[in-house]
């Protein structure tokens, strides 16, 4: 890969394995996202992390209200359920056809400290809208999602066909460019990888990169777009893992 490429890759999120990002990632691409202590064990060792070290990892996250445990069975806390759901969306994304329309949400509290600020800011990030100025988020309405009801205490919703070109505003509201950059790296990563270890981090980093994607109409992206070769790559090792998996004697990793 080249210099370029390496550090794209590095600054959308390639980073070493610990024992609680292995078992992070492993439950939420599980479906129900709960495991048997055995089986989790199991399912990390060929990334390099011990049992003694899982255990140790697992004590911590319910500690930190990651995960609950039942008997010996670990799952993901509502925390992150609701992680899992994003990541799920961020993978296959619920969409329609776009018929110019765009989803525009005016924030109407007034009053707010910086931490509700900030979280606010975060939840309409997620929700794919982007800043248009202080107070007003747009993107396009190609989206099969409803707005969180709570947020009605907070904002107002509407329906905007704006007077500016609908790909200029796009490449305004988001890094696009460098979107794309970024994700044509990490595929390339992913692909010279050849450790286990290597590739579950290099897909690792693609499903946080996709949680950023704007998952824009087609007429609006940049020319080769990697969106959808790096959800079918992704998907491509979500059944291989699950084969390996069931090949060592686990089962559910889908």
């Amino acid at each position: 890969m080249r210099m370029n490429e390496a550090a794209r890759a590095a600054e959308a999120g390639l980073r070493p394995l610990s024992a609680r990002s292995v078992v992070l990632s492993l439950l939420l691409g599980t479906h129900p996202p709960e495991l048997p202590v055995r089986e989790l064990v199991r399912q990390v060792e060929p990334f390099g992390v011990g049992g003694s070290t899982v255990r140790a990892a697992l004590s911590r996250m319910v500690a930190a209200g990651d995960l609950h445990r039942t008997d010996t069975v670990y799952r993901l806390s509502d925390r992150l359920l609701e992680r899992q759901r994003r990541q799920d969306e961020a993978v296959e994304p619920r969409t329609r056809a776009w018929g110019g329309d765009w989803e525009m949400v005016v924030i109407t509290a007034s009053g707010r400290g910086p931490a509700e600020r900030a979280d606010l800011r975060a939840r309409l990030t997620a929700l794919r809208l982007a800043e248009l100025r202080e107070g007003v988020w747009l993107r396009p309405a190609n989206l099969r999602r409803a707005l969180p009801p709570d947020l009605d205490a907070v904002t107002q919703h509407y329906t905007a066909r704006p007077d500016r070109p609908a790909a200029e505003l796009a490449h305004a509201l988001w890094p696009l460019a460098a979107w794309s950059d970024t994700g044509r790296a990490l595929l390339a990563h992913a692909e010279a990888a050849d450790r286990p270890a290597d590739r579950f981090a290099a897909y690792a980093a693609v499903v946080r990169h996709l949680l950023a994607d704007p998952v824009l109409p087609p007429g609006l992206l940049p020319a080769d777009w990697p969106g959808t070769r790096l959800r079918a790559a992704y998907a491509d090792y979500r059944r291989a893992l699950a084969e390996e998996v069931r090949a060592r004697g686990g089962s559910r990793l889908q």
